[in-house]
Formats: C-alpha cells, sequence, structure tokens
C-alpha cells in the first residue's frame, strides 16, 4: 500500500477546494484549482487501449477547459507503457523520473539556528509560496496562475504548509497532505542562497514531528534528480518509482 500512495500521492490525498478527483477502473485522473494542474496516475489498462483511453482523458479535460495534463507512471504500471505514450507525441517532464520514498523513523533535527514550523500567517503563507515559485523556476505564466488560488487555498485547504526561518526570513517551504499512512510531501524548496545551511533538514523534521503529533508516524514523497540524495541521507528508503511526461494536447491541435 506504501509503495501505491508514494508512486501515486495525489490520487490518496486529501482534495482542496476547486480540487477533483476521478478515479476509473482504467485509470485516476486528479485535477488541481489551476488549469494547468492536472495528472494521470494509477494506470490499470492494457496498452492495447491506450489510444481510447488517451481520447477519454483529452476530451474529460477539455470539457472543463483544460488542454494538458501529467502523467505519472509508477512500477505497477502495464509494461511498454511510457514508451507507448512518447510514441503518440507526449514528452517527459523537465525532471522526468523521481524516486517513490518512505521514512518511517525519526529524521535528525535541523541546526539550532533554524526555526521550522508550521506556516500560521496568509502572509507567510505567500512568502513561502515565492521561496517555491523561485526555487523551481517557476515561469510568469504558472506563478500567475497560482496566485489566482492563492486566497481560497490558504482559507480553506486541508493541505498543510511548513516553513523554515533563518535569520527571521522564510528560506525553505513545502507542503504535505495528511492520511491515513502518513504525510503525503509535496514541493519541498530551498532558496538558491540559503541551500547547504541545514533548511532542508530542518524542514523534514518538522514534517515528521507534525506525522507523529497526528499518529500516522511516516513520510511518504517523490524523490528527482535534486532531491533524491539528501532525502535518502536523511533516512528516506525507495519503495518504488515514477516516471512523469506531459500531454500537451492543445498544443497538438493548435
Amino acid at each position: 500500500m506504501l509503495r501505491e500512495v508514494a508512486e501515486y500521492p495525489n490520487s490518496f490525498g486529501p482534495l482542496g477546494p476547486g480540487d477533483e478527483r476521478i478515479d476509473t477502473d482504467r485509470y485516476t485522473l486528479c485535477l488541481g484549482a489551476g488549469a494547468s494542474w492536472n495528472t494521470v496516475q494509477r494506470q490499470r489498462f492494457p496498452v492495447a487501449d491506450l489510444d481510447e483511453v488517451l481520447e477519454e482523458v483529452r476530451t474529460t479535460l477539455r470539457k472543463r477547459g483544460r488542454t494538458k495534463t501529467q502523467w505519472e507512471v509508477g512500477s505497477s504500471a502495464p509494461a511498454g507503457l511510457v514508451d507507448a505514450l512518447l510514441e503518440r507525441g507526449l514528452a517527459r517532464d523537465r525532471d522526468p523520473y523521481a524516486v517513490a520514498l518512505v521514512l518511517t523513523h525519526e529524521p535528525p533535527p535541523g541546526p539550532p539556528n533554524a526555526v521550522a514550523r508550521r506556516v500560521e500567517t496568509f502572509e507567510d503563507f505567500v512568502a513561502a509560496c515565492e521561496v517555491q515559485w523561485e526555487a523551481f523556476e517557476a515561469s510568469p505564466e504558472e506563478i500567475e496562475e497560482a496566485r489566482t488560488v492563492l486566497e481560497f487555498r490558504w482559507r480553506d485547504s486541508p493541505i498543510v504548509r511548513h516553513a523554515v526561518w533563518l535569520d527571521g526570513e522564510i528560506v525553505c517551504t513545502g507542503t504535505a497532505a495528511p492520511t491515513p499512512q502518513g504525510l503525503l510531501l509535496f514541493g519541498g524548496a530551498t532558496l538558491p542562497r540559503a541551500r547547504g545551511r541545514g533548511a532542508y533538514r530542518a524542514l523534514v523534521r518538522a514534517r515528521w514531528d507534525d506525522a507523529v503529533s497526528r499518529a500516522s508516524p511516516a513520510l511518504i514523497t517523490q524523490g528527482g534528480s535534486i532531491s533524491r540524495p539528501i532525502l535518502e541521507r536523511l533516512g528516506f528508503e525507495p519503495v518504488g518509482h515514477v516516471h512523469m511526461l506531459v500531454d500537451d494536447f492543445g498544443r497538438a491541435s493548435a
């Protein structure tokens, strides 16, 4: 169960305002509040049915005014699915491969000069989001889309955000979704100028302490090319893997 949750976290986390999750017997389609926040997970169909499934997913998204989605293909997906998707014009995402990781024991603490805790004000929430945008080199279009949903995501979302302060400034942040299996971790990011000072380690420990307080002592996440080595040094263990592809079918039909 932990492997499936780690490979397909959007399929198991709580839904926030504006989110939608469509479960079928062949796949799970997750739609976020932003028009580009879509992903296809938990593929359970023969590769021979891929053309039919692709059209079904695209039709569902078009009806909602959406023309782009990610596909996250885990280790339990049908053999050959990644190659078949690439043959049909999908492209590998910017960070195209991640390892599903789980932590079930206490990680080391952060440095003594780091303050790590849950974000408690809207002002800090916005500042933390700006840290993520800078760290992930978000495009102006991505930032603009994210800003349109900041207020109601802060007000109504079940997602928890933690941050780390160094010298009074937020330099590291990440979100977490509570589940019975543990906290699902998303978007851990540190400002480039603050890297190497233990902020990310402090973030992981704050998330762990939160998970323990909820009586679900486990952290579940995915590690890409940058974060995986750090997470494994902190004690996360691999349980699976995921290939990330993008289907920009609006561009293809333009």
